[in-house]
């Protein structure tokens, strides 16, 4: 096992336990820190044990008792040996320690305990426990090691804290002295109400108080301030830097949202959350279950930012997108098991885009007489494509004021609003630039509904003459596989129309980093599986969009997915 971790995850494991004991005999564990052997019996899920000293004769009897059919010299000597390699091991990391390994030819408790430490924080090695989940054994052990070896939050660098456009302002130290600042990272909700964990970066507040949400630029006051321990909650009155705790009842606040003190304001570094690129369909099966699917799903959304939800007016269906296939199967699970609400579900569509190759000069004029007030409205554009990521892009350039400026917002909002639906499959347009530079307007027959409606027209006819295109969303892919398989791994990629960018070697395996369409990637998982006997496995996340080849366009323009 402890080989399988150094091939496998390229990591120098620490080994600093040893079982007793194996499967169903398995007993307690040798600490080779302290030098003790805990002993778990009884049927209490191990939250007592017996301590007893290593090597001694106590340990010998209490063996020997148990029936482990354990030489006892043999074991010993193991102990032994694993102790004088985790002590050579950990003093490597420190000059002071090695001095004092030469001297004694060991290492003393705190010294060892401060070497294991060092070299955890430093990536040096890797501290290796036993234990079994299964029975609650070496648990407790396990908790201590996390306070001993890992960093606390006083150990954390002091953070950059930035100002409403984004920039670095200033810093925050883990200090309870500094003024108070924390990050909402997940919302959760369940019967009691919405829970906020928030992990507190630096200063302290109390029950009763009340917050600025520089995200949301609003107050927020602490009612009640808990404690989580699994499914059980503690009030507490106070809180202080490092502390991970959540608020009960906050009404704004939603993840990755900052909360600090009213006089000294800041902002953390925002979470960054992933456009969603895929959607499903999703409608209850009786209209008993309707209410129930959109409380669960409006829960759902609150507690998860990358899943976005919309409603199809054609077909009455909810349209649930997310970041991939994985992520969708979890929503559904969910919506069934927690709130057992049947429905059916769609086939998984990508969420592909359009965007323009061209730029073009174009007028539009829009003159409609009705009976009373008519529709007066004309505008000359230029339609240009825009940096990868800029979204739309609206610049007025009118002189002269051939076109009124209390036009100019409703010309805009047509432009913005036509985009969602682009002229080849009816995606919405990203990436371009509209510029007016002239138009004309009526005394009497001009108004904003009338520039808006011919913005929406004059978009629908520039966009078909500037070189219209179909993006697909490119993955970035991560599959992690056995050295046996990766000719065939990379061979399947190739099929799927990936580009193989990096190749990792770590142990017996290798990590192949690679960029992959969504459209591709359905259903991967299985013939990974399948390909890799089991062993493979890979992540997936957004990484651009990019030009569709023509297949793939044709494909989309007949189905519309």
């Amino acid at each position: 096992c402890v080989e399988m971790i150094a091939d496998r995850l390229a990591a120098t494991p620490l080994v600093t336990q040893l079982p007793i004991g194996s499967y169903d005999k398995f007993v307690g564990v040798v600490d080779l820190v302290k030098m003790v052997a805990l002993f778990y019996e009884g049927d209490d899920l191990g939250a007592t044990w017996e301590e007893i000293e290593v090597p001694s004769i106590a340990f010998n009897v209490k063996v020997s008792r148990l029936g482990l059919n354990m030489e006892d010299q043999d074991l010993l000597n193991t102990i032994r040996d694993k102790r004088a390699e985790l002590v050579e091991n950990a003093a490597a990391v420190d000059e002071d320690a090695m001095e004092e390994y030469f001297e004694n030819d060991d290492l003393s408790y705190e010294t060892l305990i401060r070497c294991i430490r060092r070299g955890t924080i430093e990536g040096e090695f890797v501290p290796v426990l036993c234990g079994s989940a299964f029975k609650n054994k070496g648990v407790q052990p396990l908790l201590d090691a996390v306070v001993d070896y890992l960093p606390t939050p006083a150990d954390v660098e002091a953070i950059n804290t930035l100002d409403e456009e984004g920039n670095i302002c200033g810093e925050r130290k883990s200090s309870d002295n500094e003024p108070f600042a924390a990050l909402a990272f997940k919302i959760i909700e369940d019967k009691f109400g919405t829970l906020t964990f928030a992990r507190v970066y630096s200063g302290t507040a109390k029950k009763g108080d009340t917050v600025y949400n520089t995200s949301r630029g609003k107050k927020e006051r602490f009612g009640r301030i808990l404690e989580m321990h699994a499914d059980e909650r503690k009030d507490i009155d106070e809180i202080c830097a490092g502390d991970i705790i959540a608020f009960l009842g906050l009404k704004d606040t939603v993840t990755g949202d900052t909360l600090c003190s009213i006089n000294a304001k800041c902002i953390l570094e925002r979470m960054v959350f992933p456009d969603p690129v895929i959607d499903v369909a999703v409608e209850p099966k009786t209209m008993e279950d309707q209410q129930k699917m959109s409380i669960a799903l409006g829960k759902m959304a609150r507690e998860d930012p990358s899943l976005r939800l919309t409603s199809d007016a054609e077909t009455s269906q909810t349209i649930l997108s997310g970041v991939g296939e994985l992520h969708l199967e979890i929503i559904i699970d969910r919506i069934k098991r927690e709130y057992a609400v049947e429905c059916s579900v769609g086939k998984p569509q990508v969420k592909y885009r359009e965007t323009i190759s061209k730029t073009i000069e174009h007028f539009h004029a829009r003159e409609k007489q009705t009976g009373g007030s008519g529709q007066y409205a004309k505008m000359k554009i230029i339609m240009e494509p825009a940096e990868r990521g800029e979204g739309f892009v609206f610049v007025n350039k009118i002189k002269g004021g051939s076109i009124s400026t209390e036009y100019i917002p409703a010309i805009e909002k047509g432009f913005r609003t036509a985009s969602a639906g682009g002229v080849l499959a009816g995606f919405p347009l990203m990436d371009f630039k509209v510029t007016l530079i002239d138009g004309d307007t009526h005394e009497v027959d001009s108004s904003t509904m009338a520039f808006e409606l011919a913005a929406i027209d004059c978009f629908k006819e520039a966009a078909k003459l500037a070189g219209p295109i179909l993006l697909e969303p490119i993955m970035k892919v991560e599959v992690t596989t056995p050295l046996d398989y990766v000719g065939d791994v990379i061979g399947n990629l190739n099929k799927k129309r990936g580009m193989i960018h990096e190749q990792v070697i770590a142990g017996t395996g290798v990590s192949i980093i690679a960029t992959v369409p969504l459209g591709e990637m359905f259903g991967y998982v299985t013939g990974l599986r399948s390909s890799t006997q089991g062993r493979g496995n890979f992540t997936m996340e957004f990484k651009r969009y990019a030009k569709a080849p023509s297949h793939v366009v044709a494909e989309v323009s007949e189905t519309g997915e």
